[in-house]
């Protein structure tokens, strides 16, 4: 008997695999297509032939860690022991899985916030604990009435995702106000904040739990070097947390994965020296601007993007079909994937709403586009 019998393969997977079979453009699966970094590729390189390639300590390679528990004051002024709140992680994801397994319960209860990342729910599900799914509004603003009202003595964890995927939406200074509010009403619920697009924001700065101080006895931080470096299939990130969490969560780790792959981390600690991640937003700002400027002749409506590197675009004007019906038509016909906006709520609710990545180099947007502007 299945113990997650109502999860289906993913639909980044489905759309990945559709776009490679009908030979079309894939804008679906979050993941650049534009080269690394040299500077990083010639540390690799160069610490390929050196003694590295063994078992790191559990938490993390010691010089990594120190650099980032600097990244982290030197982004939001926070200080953290290395040694006590830090875990360096195989992904984001495993950060987050890590997690909900350590410190949820049986019968537990998880807030996940609509629109939402699809690896939130399992590990709810495996810890034979109850996802409460609350939609955010339409335009993607917490509701934060509709929050409160989902809280109970039984919610043990909540999940903020800013800035947000699949939207782009980013929270603002009220939304922590808010949060503040609800968490007094509720100490005992602790806040995942999957933070992993940290450094992907352009007109208005994001704004991390990091620098909220009713946050930090009370809340696992998540990032991602794949995703800041562009490095998705390196599967590396990390978690901050304090100490009486983070000692749970590392108890979970040691017989999940144990120590992350060697190499990654020690070219990521020397690559830390020279990089300046505060360009990241510049950098993608450019690409969205690009790919809006690209498609403001087609028949999309483009939705605000305040961060990330994706798009949400309506094809109402275009279609009547459902949005995943319309996507795998997109592939077949057009030769272009997206990811359906329906499939990250648990009602499925359609809005005819799609996503395009455009972490993309020019010809792949401008060919991309090319085919989206003569639907």
């Amino acid at each position: 008997m299945s113990k997650l019998p109502n999860i289906t393969t993913s639909i980044f997977t489905v759309m990945s695999k559709m776009a490679t079979e009908y030979n079309a453009i894939n804008l679906s699966q979050g993941f650049p297509n534009f080269p690394v970094d040299e500077r990083l590729t010639d540390i690799v390189a160069r610490l390929a032939k050196e003694n590295v390639h063994q078992y790191t300590p559990m938490a993390g390679y010691p010089p990594l860690m120190n650099k980032i528990a600097k990244l982290t004051q030197d982004s939001y002024n926070r200080t953290i022991n290395p040694d006590l709140e830090l875990l360096v992680t195989a992904g984001a994801t495993q950060g987050i899985f890590t997690t909900i397994l350590a410190l949820v319960r049986e019968n537990d209860e998880v807030i996940i916030l609509d629109p939402s990342y699809d690896s939130y729910e399992s590990p709810v599900l495996l810890c034979k604990a109850k996802p409460v799914r609350v939609a955010l509004n339409d335009d993607y603003t917490p509701n934060w009435d509709r929050i409160e009202k989902a809280c109970s003595a039984k919610t043990r964890l909540m999940i903020i995702n800013n800035p947000h995927n699949p939207t782009g939406k980013i929270l603002t200074e009220n939304d922590f106000v808010q949060l503040k509010n609800l968490l007094e009403k509720y100490p005992n619920i602790i806040i995942l904040s999957d933070e992993v697009y940290e450094y992907i924001t352009f007109e208005e700065k994001h704004i991390s739990a990091h620098t909220k101080d009713f946050l930090l006895d009370r809340c696992v931080m998540v990032s991602s070097f794949g995703k800041s470096f562009h490095i998705t299939g390196w599967k590396i990130g990390y978690t901050i947390a304090p100490e009486h969490l983070m000692k749970e969560i590392k108890k979970v780790h040691q017989f999940l994965v144990f120590s992350v792959n060697s190499i990654s981390q020690f070219a990521i600690s020397e690559y830390l020296d020279v990089v300046d991640v505060n360009l990241l937003g510049k950098f993608y700002q450019e690409k969205r601007d690009y790919f809006q400027k690209l498609l403001q002749n087609s028949r999309f409506e483009l939705k605000p993007c305040e961060g990330t590197y994706f798009q949400v675009a309506s094809y109402a004007n275009i279609s009547n079909d459902d949005d995943v019906t319309f996507c795998k038509n997109l592939i077949i016909d057009h030769g272009v994937a997206a990811i359906p906006i329906s499939t990250f709520y648990s009602d499925h609710k359609d809005q005819k709403l799609i996503r395009f990545c455009f972490a993309k180099d020019e010809f792949t947007l401008e060919s991309a586009a090319k085919k989206l502007c003569d639907i």
